[in-house]
Parts: C-alpha cells; structure tokens; sequence
C-alpha cells in the first residue's frame, strides 16, 4: 500500500472512533487500495465504516466534519466513504442501505447523502451492493473482524442483475458515440471487462488486471491493451468503440442469465 494512503486511513480510523467511540466495529479499505491497485494522482481512496448500531442524525454530522478534506487533508482525488451498519454490511441486501455517504477531495465535488433513501435512482443504487461484494472478496481491514466475515455477497441472481444495472447505466452516460477518442471511455471497457470476469470467474479484479486476464483469453485484446495504455497517458479508445465493448459484454452477461 502506498504509505502516504497508509497513514491517511490510520488518521481516518483514528478520527472516526473519536466520534463513534466503541459503536464503530470495522473500518476497511476497498476499491483500489484493496485491489492492490492505487494508481496516485488518479485514484480515490475508498473506504467502509462498520458500526454496531444505527447512527443518530447529530453522530452523523460530527463524523462528516471530521473527515471531511478540509479537516483530514486526502492525499488522493478524493476520498469515498460509506458507513453501514453490521446488519445491513452481513445482510447481503441488494439495496444500499448505508448510514450516511461522503465523497471529499480536493479534486472531488463534496457531496454527503445523510439516507440511503435519498439516494438518486439516476447517480446509481447499484454501486453499494456491488461494492460491498467486492469487499467480501477483498476487503483491506484498517480495523475489526476481516471483512470476509462482516461483509457478504448479494445472492447470485441478485448479483447479475446489479451488474446489468451497472452495464445499462454505464449505457446511459453522455459518452460521444463517434470515432474520436473520448477520454474515459478507457474506464467504461476496463469496468466492463471487470464485471465480465466477475460473471464468468466468480473473482472481482481490479479494471487493468480484469482486462489483462480477458485479453489474455483472447477477448479483443487489441482494444483492451489500448484501454490499459490510456491509463497510463496514451490515447483512449473512441466512444464508439467503448459503447460497442459495453453493449458486447451486457449481450453476453445477460443472456447467460
């Protein structure tokens, strides 16, 4: 792990429990810090808080004032954070359940969702369940029980139906659908290829790693490769080409459904 991260989530687990005290029971790193694949100056920093009750509205503003950017400076894009309860984190619920939500950085818009009611159907209600599946798998514990055992999948059916969901609003972006390069449009096919290897391998991968294992397959390696390099600075696929990878990938997952 990047050390400057690593002492960024030990001021963030050290922050938290002095608002939470004993109610706060995990704190985990997911995304790609825990798919060991942080990428500095580009990369959130994502991380679940696990507390043993639901959190009383006041508890929930003295958290957010404490971790936000301006009071605990995120060395990355931004940071992600999302608290659950330990009920709601074992459940496997599809739905998103959460506590109380906060994006944060210096190059992120600030943004707290204090239900997980009031989460817009339009920014995604998929991204909870799906990101608690990826912890289950990989979660990176900064605090508690590892997260294999605190956090569970959705049931399979429910799991590909949120991955097609994913699929269908990635669709929906205003991404150009013409043959000029669109930056972006590198994330749109590597997220597809990792939801892909998830249906078909039953692993969560990191984007890149998900791509190198499809092209490896032989899954348009020419197309993936080039997704891999833009991440790196080279020139992204065109929109239209990263649409016809999306609608290829949500063809094949949701017939195999």
């Amino acid at each position: 792990m990047d050390p400057v991260v690593r002492r960024y989530l030990a001021d963030l687990v050290v922050a938290a429990r002095d608002v939470l005290g004993e109610d706060l029971v995990g704190a985990y790193a997911a995304g790609s810090v825990a798919l060991d694949a942080y990428q500095p100056g580009r990369s959130d920093v994502d991380v679940a808080l696990v507390c043993a009750h639901a959190l009383p509205e006041h508890t929930k503003r003295d958290l957010v004032a404490r971790l936000r950017h301006e009071a605990l400076p995120c060395p990355a894009r931004g940071l992600e954070l999302v608290v659950y309860t330990a009920a709601v984190a074992g459940s496997g619920t599809p739905d998103p359940g959460f506590e109380v939500e906060l994006n944060t950085g210096a190059r992120m818009p600030f943004r707290v969702t204090w239900v997980a009611g009031e989460r817009a159907v339009e920014d995604g209600r998929f991204w909870y369940a799906l990101d608690r599946s990826i912890l289950h798998q990989h979660g990176y514990a900064l605090l508690g029980a590892p997260a294999a055992e605190v956090f569970a999948d959705p049931s399979p059916d429910e799991l590909r139906r949120l991955i097609v969901t994913a699929l269908r609003w990635w669709l929906d972006l205003s991404t150009p659908a013409d043959d000029a390069p669109a930056p972006g449009a590198e994330d749109a096919v590597l997220g597809a290829c990792r939801s892909l290897v998830r249906v078909r391998d039953g692993v969560w991968l990191s984007k890149v790693a998900a791509g190198h294992r499809l092209a490896a397959a032989g899954y348009r390696p020419e197309l993936i490769h080039r997704c891999v390099a833009a991440r790196a600075g080279g020139t992204p696929p065109s929109g239209a080409e990263a649409r016809a990878f999306q609608r290829q990938v949500l063809s094949e997952i949701a017939a195999d459904g």
